[in-house]
């Protein structure tokens, strides 16, 4: 008998439930193709959530959660609630915490159609196709916070083992695709730097010498990843400076709202999520880019539902809807969400499963 997969949609704030909305429908298409079995709860978090219930985690979400094999989130946040006591992001964190999610990975790829519409010259662009692995259980996002009458803290704190599990990640992946991994740290300040460092280079020498491994500062890798992209093909950061840097190499392939992730953990479901914001301007419009969310849910299929064969077909229908000319407003088009999903959607019921022929991003 065929495996229900269960998926927990949290669609969250914004343009969120009109992103999420269209993965399902694409999730829809490949069930009917394949015989995939999908089954659906839908639950609050962020905002939605503080204002049905002050929590921007209820307890029934975080239960949905750890009950279903994969979870597939929209996004959180927005100017209602930026003076509010409890912020919307709080249920992002909490949730990755609750559900042991340490390793986030957001790859990007510059689709050859769409090298023309970055805000970089077509010959730095064109072939990208790089990894960011960052840590998402330590750093200064974690760490104690206290605020004074004049002044503030947030401490950023690394354990060795922290650091090792999500560069094991970083090294298989790496494993699987071109084999080079480009550890990111400050260690000529600071002192989790220079721990990070010395772990990631020692991880290197016993177990992963047939990986190639460089360290770059963060401020040159900011610099280096609009230079010359195409260098990179793993790169390994702690929290925030993974935070920032996945944020700037998106907008290399012209929109952020393209780009997917994937927060995974040991064994609970993992969490799968556009890396752009809520967008309030623009939700409730039919505006919103749903790319990132169909790539996401493309990535939940081949991490958590082992359906490799489907996530594969999933990315070729966004490559061949792109390069058929199918644009959101973000990308000089005219096409709205639910047209842009429509497109992916026709374009994988007129295709036959791949092959597997794309380069897998696994690690074990």
């Amino acid at each position: 008998m065929t495996k229900t997969h269960k998926i927990a949609l949290l669609p969250g704030d914004g343009v969120g439930p009109e992103v999420i909305a269209v993965a399902r429908d694409v999730l829809d298409a490949v069930s009917a193709q394949t015989g995939a079995r999908f089954s659906y709860s839908a639950h609050l978090i962020g905002g939605a959530a503080i204002d049905a219930s002050g929590d921007p985690l209820p307890q029934t979400t975080l239960a949905g959660c750890l009950e279903s094999d994969g979870v597939l989130l929209g996004a959180v946040g927005g100017p209602k609630w930026d003076r509010a006591s409890v912020r919307p992001e709080a249920g992002l964190l909490a949730v990755r915490k609750a559900l042991g999610l340490f390793a986030n990975i957001r790859p990007l790829r510059v689709e050859a159609a769409l090298a023309e519409h970055s805000p970089l010259k077509t010959e730095i662009v064109e072939d990208v196709d790089l990894v960011i692995v960052r840590e998402l259980t330590g750093g200064a996002y974690y760490g104690d916070k206290r605020r004074f009458s004049d002044s503030a803290s947030d401490l950023c704190i690394y354990s060795t083992g922290e650091i090792e599990r999500v560069a094991r990640v970083a090294f298989e992946l790496a494993r699987a695709r071109y084999g080079k991994v480009t550890s990111v740290d400050k260690a000529n300040v600071m002192e989790t730097s220079r721990l990070w460092r010395e772990t990631v280079t020692r991880m290197h020498v016993e177990s992963y010498a047939d990986v190639k491994l460089e360290h770059v500062l963060v401020d040159a890798m900011a610099m280096h990843l609009v230079k010359r992209p195409r260098d990179f093909d793993v790169v390994l950061t702690e929290n925030m400076f993974g935070d920032i840097l996945s944020d700037e190499a998106s907008m290399l392939a012209g929109s952020i709202g393209l780009a997917p992730s994937a927060s995974l953990g040991v064994s609970k479901p993992g969490l799968f999520e556009p890396i752009h914001g809520s967008a309030p301007d623009i939700a409730g419009r039919d505006l919103a880019n749903p790319v990132g969310t169909v790539l996401s849910a493309a990535m939940m299929l081949r991490y958590t539902l082992g359906l490799t064969k489907e996530a594969d077909a999933v990315e070729a229908a966004v490559s061949d809807a792109i390069n058929r000319g199918a644009r959101t407003a973000d990308l000089g088009g005219s096409f709205g969400c639910r047209e842009m999903g429509d497109a992916i959607i026709k374009e994988l019921h007129a295709a036959a499963l791949p092959p597997g022929h794309r380069m897998p991003m696994h690690w074990g």
